[in-house]
């Protein structure tokens, strides 16, 4: 486990406290957030989704009345390869929790320096860990209470908009718990950052449309208007970088 990132599920019902602490673990480099949900329903499918979770950054208080020491009780139950640490407003739990084997006790509102000694302690355990999923890691999104999970070569787009994350893929949009910058992190590799809201897979790109001073994107399975896509806006401080990276990566047309 010392030679990889630490696979990681995060159970948080509010979004910015569950938004915060995925940006905290994807900032320290040691972590790799595999899923993010709001309940404990969310979290059992995922952790039946045979994802090769390392560890679970679980809240105790969810909604609908749930706990997340519920979780913590089905993994002990199990004996599950899964590590739990409780990230949590409510100390009063901490006996119960460790005595249920939770490895460690974050408390909020978090920081960097605590999270980054939670992981390095994680790092230096040497018990065994799950085995890793041989293939790529999915991305875990919603469709209303059900979970979705796509490979990232499916992902056309990602769109920040109305405080919410979209990922765009020939399947449909669904809701993403991460923010822009996380999935930046994550999947940095073949996004770009093309808007402050788009991240496009650069191997979907179609066609750059220019229309005087406006620059768009057509992100998607086949040409605009021949197939299912997505346009995208760029914007007009990046325009030229964007198109000089698209020309870099292809032959055909003179740069300039």
């Amino acid at each position: 486990m010392s030679d990889r990132k630490l696979r990681c599920l995060v159970v948080e019902d509010e979004w910015p406290a569950r938004n915060y602490l995925v940006e905290l673990l994807q900032g320290t480099a040691l972590a790799e957030v595999v899923g993010a949900v709001a309940s404990v329903d969310e979290a059992r499918e995922a952790l039946g989704a045979k994802l090769g979770l390392d560890v679970a950054f679980v809240d105790v208080q969810l909604a609908r009345n749930s706990s997340g020491l519920e979780l913590v009780r089905m993994l002990a139950e199990q004996s599950s390869d899964t590590r739990v640490v409780l990230a949590t407003a409510h100390e009063q739990h901490a006996l119960e929790a460790f005595s249920l084997g939770v490895v460690d006790y974050l408390l909020k509102p978090f920081s960097e320096a605590r999270v980054l000694q939670c992981l390095t302690r994680l790092k230096q355990r040497n018990r065994a860990s799950a085995p890793v999923a041989a293939s790529a890691a999915k991305i875990v999104a919603r469709r209303k209470r059900n979970l979705v999970f796509l490979s990232p070569d499916e992902v056309w787009a990602f769109e920040a908009a109305d405080r919410l994350t979209f990922v765009h893929t020939r399947h449909g949009r669904f809701d993403v718990d991460l923010s822009l910058s996380a999935i930046e992190l994550s999947l940095g590799a073949g996004l770009a950052r093309v808007h402050r809201n788009w991240l496009v897979n650069v191997a979907h790109v179609k066609e750059l449309e220019r229309d005087t001073a406006d620059t768009t994107l057509f992100v998607g399975d086949a040409l605009s208007g021949d197939g299912a896509g997505v346009r995208v806006p760029v914007s007009r401080e990046r325009a030229q970088e964007v198109k000089d990276m698209l020309l870099a990566m292809a032959t055909g047309v003179r740069k300039g």
